[in-house]
Order: C-alpha cells, then structure tokens, then sequence
C-alpha cells in the first residue's frame, strides 16, 4: 500500500518560515520524482517545487528564492523548506510521487498552511 504522509503544517505570520516533510512507504522511493503542489480555496492545484532521484531541483516562479526543496533518498522523505511566507502562501500542500514513464503518480493527503498576522 503505498502512503505518503505530510507534516509540518500550521498558522504563521507573514515572513516566517514552515517546513513540511513527506514521509513515503510501499514505493521504491529512488525511482520517483516527487513534488509539493498547492490548492487554495476556490483554485486549482497548482506546482510548488519538484526534485529528481538526483537532486535536480525546480521551483515554480511566486516561490523561487524563498522555497527550497529537498529529499533523502534513504529516508524516503522529502522536504520543503518555506522561508518570508507571504498570505499568498495559504493554501493546502500535497506531497507527490510521480513517475511519468509509468503513467503512475501518487499524492498525500495534504496538510493546511496559513499565513496571517
């Protein structure tokens, strides 16, 4: 059974900082690509930051700069490290797990981010 668990989440003032962790079972854990997406109320889901088996990183632009991304390969965790949090950063964060050459990807169940003073 395959799980992803995300943690970390919780209320912070404007220019703070959170960091998530995905913990990740009953995959094997090298061989996915994983991401953090985000979903505010009445919007889509959108991509925050993605990571490779390798370490090659990619942010989505309103993060770059403030957001680093991170994995441990022998943990089974990735990480993301959220730095001068902005309101605009409210939303619910999804942990991901996708390997495209297979068509399968996998998602946690999110966990809230709030950003308000």
């Amino acid at each position: 059974q395959v799980q992803l668990a995300e943690s970390g989440g919780g209320l912070v003032q404007p220019g703070g900082s959170l960091k998530l962790s995905c913990t990740v079972s009953g995959i094997y854990f090298r061989w996915y690509y994983m991401g953090w997406y985000r979903q505010a109320p009445g919007k889509q889901r959108e991509f925050v930051a993605g990571i490779s088996s390798g370490g090659v990183t990619n942010y989505a632009d309103s993060v770059q700069e403030r957001f680093t991304i991170s994995r441990d390969n022998a943990k089974n965790t990735v990480s993301l490290q959220m730095n001068n949090l902005k309101p605009e950063d409210t939303s619910v964060y999804y942990c991901n797990a996708d390997r495209a050459s297979i068509g399968t990807s996998h998602w946690g169940q999110g966990t809230q981010v709030t950003v308000s003073s």
